[in-house]
């Protein structure tokens, strides 16, 4: 799973996010980093007001956050999301000794690979560098 600071890069980076069922985010703050919500029509979903998106908590008794802004959560992109948006752009995903790399093609032609510990997290960087041009 993506870290929060990747997540971040990748928001620095310009991926946007729509909101949607399935999708996974983190709440930022002291003591919920490791809480990884999903959206889901039973108990998480988006409202759309003209000032914002806002993550409504429906029906959940547990604690007493009834909803947040969008721009106060982390999104966790899912390695299926990420590998959506390489597009064409993606070559391959490799597995390497100690984690993977995904191959990607720059907009001169040239084949980046992205490294890391895992198969989300390498397509999460080579996400960050097709946005950024650094790959």
């Amino acid at each position: 799973m993506l870290t929060i600071e990747l997540a971040r890069r990748l928001t620095d980076a310009g991926l946007t996010w729509r909101p949607a069922t399935g999708d996974r985010f983190v709440l930022p703050v002291d003591g919920m980093e490791d809480e990884v919500f999903v959206i889901s029509d039973l108990t998480v979903d988006v409202h759309h007001f003209a000032t914002g998106d806002v993550i409504g908590f429906n029906g959940t008794t547990e604690w007493a956050l009834d909803s947040i802004e969008q721009s106060k959560v982390v999104w966790l992109p899912r390695e299926d999301q990420l590998r959506e948006v390489l597009g064409e752009a993606f070559v391959a995903l490799e597995a390497l000794e100690g984690g993977y790399a995904v191959s990607l093609r720059t907009s001169v032609g040239i084949v980046a690979r992205c490294v890391d510990i895992d198969a989300e997290r390498a397509y999460a960087r080579a996400v960050v560098a097709l946005l950024t041009g650094a790959g």
